[in-house]
């Protein structure tokens, strides 16, 4: 097993929800904690709570925006945001809404039925498109802004 793989299973192990752990690992990575951030995370879970848009891809966005997004009057949003944040959207609706008829939580997961099977699947594929994305993008993925 990966070492992506590894850390998801363990902290899916601690209660977190898949938005929470992409967050999670996307901070270790910069060596960081934030549990504000990380309880704010939580929101996106099980599709904002009503099974709409997986977590793994709001989760993935998120870090898109850590990464390129506005966060203080002085900063700017990085030009290439809406771009990666398009990139990440199309590749998982192609890689995903033929495969499980949708991109919504319960799509994906059958309503709940089939979340232990497919959902750390999902995730680690989405984190690293996210990783992917950043670095093709020359985001240096252990920086923050």
């Amino acid at each position: 097993m990966d070492d992506l793989l590894f850390r998801l299973m363990e902290l899916k192990s601690k209660g977190y929800y898949c938005s929470q752990i992409m967050m999670l690992i996307a901070l270790e990575n910069q060596e960081k904690t934030n549990p504000d951030l990380i309880r704010a995370m939580a929101g996106l879970a099980f599709g904002v709570g009503i099974g709409d848009v997986c977590g793994a891809l709001t989760g993935g966005a998120c870090i898109l925006s850590l990464y390129a997004g506005k966060g203080t009057d002085e900063e700017e949003e990085h030009f290439r945001l809406m771009g990666m944040l398009h990139e990440l959207g199309d590749w998982f609706r192609e890689t995903y809404a033929g495969q499980y008829g949708g991109i919504s939580c319960d799509a994906i997961s059958e309503d709940g039925s089939k979340r232990n099977e497919r959902c750390g699947a999902v995730v680690a594929a989405t984190y690293q498109k996210v990783l992917e994305i950043l670095i093709a993008n020359e985001f240096d993925i252990y920086e923050g802004r």
